[in-house]
């Protein structure tokens, strides 16, 4: 779904679980869920005082708990800054978020589970998930390989040293929030509801 106007604004994307029929090629609907990987190291935990979130005040509002995201790979075009903010949420608090700004974000082998805190979770996957144009993601966690199998863990009191990120990491976990994008584009994509 290309949604780009001359001068176009993201439109919020929030995980919620949705009745939608399970579709094959592109599509506009949000999808999959991802799977633990295990045996992650985290990162040197800092203290909160060493990370300073502030409200992000053109952020829309957000549901928890955070969908599961999961792939393969996830590469970024134009990333222009990682930071810690705060995010308002749909019952009136706030919660700290990592925020990723970049042209696009893609994901291979993508899987996104979206649930409450009880109930079935929708289940979606794709063999890519293209993120293009204005792209904002709020994470509250995420946990990757380096190109050299090094394992990467961050989260709102952990962000990346010098807020920087490598264009590419592998077998990626993250704690998604919620997303903004001026088009969202999935590949060969399935969705299925489950207990």
């Amino acid at each position: 779904m290309d949604c780009s106007t001359p001068h176009p604004t993201p439109s919020p994307t929030s995980p919620s679980p949705s009745s939608g029929a399970p579709t094959d090629g592109q599509t506009d609907a949000p999808g999959g869920a991802g799977a633990s990987n295990g045996g992650s190291v985290p990162a040197p935990s800092r203290s909160p005082s060493a990370t300073t979130a502030v409200a992000d005040s053109n952020a829309p509002v957000f549901t928890l708990p955070a969908a599961q995201l999961g792939g393969s790979s996830i590469s970024f075009s134009g990333l222009q800054a990682v930071s810690v903010v705060t995010v308002p949420l749909v019952d009136g608090t706030s919660t700290p978020a990592l925020k990723l700004v970049a042209d696009d974000i893609a994901i291979d082998d993508f899987v996104l589970d979206v649930r409450k805190s009880t109930g079935p979770s929708l289940v979606s996957n794709a063999t890519r998930m293209e993120l293009r144009g204005h792209v904002q993601v709020y994470v509250d966690s995420v946990t990757a390989a380096l190109q050299d199998g090094t394992t990467l863990t961050l989260g709102a009191d952990t962000p990346p040293p010098g807020n920087e990120l490598p264009p590419t990491l592998l077998r990626v976990n993250l704690g998604l929030i919620g997303v903004t994008a001026d088009s969202i584009v999935f590949t060969s994509s399935h969705q299925n509801l489950k207990e």
